[in-house]
């Protein structure tokens, strides 16, 4: 069964979204949790002592838009590439 490239990208852009902007709230208003939650991620390791002490709103945005512009595109590669496979 073929998979629409456009719902795709869009649910794959919209997932990171959500994802982005809660990790942005937590870091601005829970640094701890934010920090035990990116630890997590790296089964422990403090890799949250490589990210930048100050916080620019206008890194913050772009990096924003780049995540979700890159699981947009991603999503779409993907989903083409999958029909492609499947036929």
């Amino acid at each position: 069964m073929p998979i629409r490239p456009l719902a795709f990208a869009n649910a794959l852009a919209l997932t990171t979204g959500l994802l982005g902007v809660f990790l942005m709230v937590l870091r601005l208003f829970a640094p701890g949790l934010f920090v035990f939650i990116f630890n997590a991620q790296f089964f422990g390791a403090d890799v949250a002592l490589l990210l930048p002490v100050q916080l620019h709103l206008w890194t913050l945005i772009s990096e924003f838009l780049v995540f979700v512009g890159g699981a947009w595109g991603f999503g779409l590669i993907g989903a083409v590439l999958y029909n492609w496979f499947i036929k």
